[in-house]
Parts: structure tokens; sequence; C-alpha cells
């Protein structure tokens, strides 16, 4: 399997991709998106919303994505100031 098949797995990949691309969006850090996407993934694993594998994949891919810069769009839409401080 090299991609989500699952529905409720491609739900999950495209909310917490949402998710993530606002708090982006508010000049938040990777290490912060790093976190939420911790606590997502730990509440999905929780609830067995999931089966093992269908988990275990989204959670391969958003580790993926997270450490891809070209993964998230600036505010401004210059990827190069996407995490530079706008919020001090």
């Amino acid at each position: 399997m090299t991609a989500l098949q699952h529905p409720d797995a491609i739900r999950q990949f495209q909310s917490l991709c949402d998710a993530l691309q606002d708090l982006a969006d508010r000049y938040h850090s990777p290490s912060e998106l790093r976190l939420y996407a911790d606590g997502y993934l730990h509440a999905l694993r929780r609830t067995s919303v999931l089966d093992h594998q269908s988990q275990r994949r989204l959670e391969e891919l958003i580790e993926r994505w997270i450490l891809d810069p070209s993964a998230f769009v600036s505010p401004d839409g210059n990827p190069r100031t996407l995490f530079e401080s706008g919020r001090y």
C-alpha cells in the first residue's frame, strides 16, 4: 500500500493537514506543528477510529509531510518566510 485507502484515514489526513496549515498560517514553528500532530495521532490511536494498519500508514504519511518544507504555504505565499516569526 503506497497511499491511504481507507476513507476514514483519508478524512483524518485531510483534517490534520488543514489544521496544520492553519497553524502554519499563524506562524507556528515546525516543532509546534509536530506536537499538534502527535497529539492528534495519539487521540486517534486511543479511540481506535482506524484499524492498526491504516493508523500506522497515516502516521508515516504525516511524519513525511511535516518534514517536507514544500508541504506548507506561508501566509504571504513566499515559502522562505513560512516559519519566520510574524507574531512577535
